[in-house]
């Protein structure tokens, strides 16, 4: 969302939308495709297997999670804690099912552990960035898509570990080149709490103050007091703050090799607030 009137979402940022079944099937790829009968063969157990029963209430709870997912398109990841419990139930149910067969045990369990093992740089930060790239390539897998954003070199679980620091400089080097009288007043505007974090959790070193942000609980915080006579704002455009500012200059650009494109921005310099901070505050609400 743009800092505008209406919280409008940037038509490349939305959250990709699954069916049940291209979810699941999203959960099997990330999971490893080869710990499917595990996982399965755990809710199958605590469901209807006579021992397994008496733990029911662990699939139920599991069964619930997904439906949540289902019906509030829920992220692929947000249910991995949901997991490890039918990890558990199907080594039980594996176990017992095999029977005789002891052979089974040990070349699934090789299995697991190689696949694993391949997929690991994938999920895992292991490799070097350069060195992720090419292991990539060479594989033919790739973490699966979060969401629409246009894609830089990296999976986006793993650029999202990019850029956080040199944005604060970047933020810190325009706050600085303030005159002292501006910078007392001065607020700092992310658009989203990961932009806002970064200030937050960097600032205080580099000698910033703490931001503001209309981005989920940031919006709760409320402007903190500033009036927007001087605004220092992240990620937006000169012909949208015109409408709102009397004054908008360029400041700076964060950029990083390795962080995702929607992270390579503008940084402007803002003054003279058309309207009270406070009264447009509730329009700047968003919980995309």
């Amino acid at each position: 969302p743009h800092f505008e009137l209406l919280a409008n979402v940037k038509a490349d940022g939305r959250d990709t939308q699954l069916n049940p079944l291209k979810f699941m099937l999203t959960e099997a790829v990330i999971f490893n495709p080869l710990t499917l009968p595990l996982w399965v063969g755990g809710l199958v157990w605590f469901l209807i297997d006579r021992e397994g029963r008496r733990w029911r209430a662990l699939g139920i709870a599991w069964l619930a999670v997904m439906a949540q997912m289902f019906l509030l398109d829920g992220r692929i990841y947000y249910p991995a804690p949901a997991y490890p419990m039918l990890f558990a139930a199907g080594g039980v149910a594996i176990e017992q099912w095999i029977g005789s067969r002891r052979f089974v045990k040990p070349a699934y369990a090789s299995l697991l552990a190689l696949s694993g093992a391949l997929i690991a740089p994938l999920f895992v930060p292991l490799l070097p960035p350069e060195t992720l790239i090419r292991y990539q390539k060479v594989i033919g897998i790739s973490q699966p898509r979060i969401e629409n954003h246009r894609m830089g070199p990296l999976p986006q679980l793993m650029a999202d570990r990019f850029g956080w620091p040199e944005m604060a400089q970047v933020v810190a080097r325009i706050y600085h080149s303030l005159p002292p009288e501006e910078q007392k007043r001065a607020a700092i505007f992310g658009q989203n709490y990961g932009q806002a974090g970064a200030i937050d959790h960097y600032g205080p070193a580099l000698g910033l103050p703490k931001a503001i942000s209309g981005h989920v609980s940031y919006f709760l915080w409320g402007p903190r007091g500033y009036t927007a006579d001087v605004m220092i704002v992240m990620d937006d455009d000169r012909e949208t703050l015109q409408k709102l500012f009397r004054s908008v200059e360029y400041g700076g650009r964060v950029e990083h090799p390795y962080s995702m494109p929607y992270q390579h921005f503008d940084v402007w310099v803002c003054r003279g607030m058309r309207e009270p901070l406070g009264a447009v505050w509730p329009r700047l609400k968003s919980y995309h």
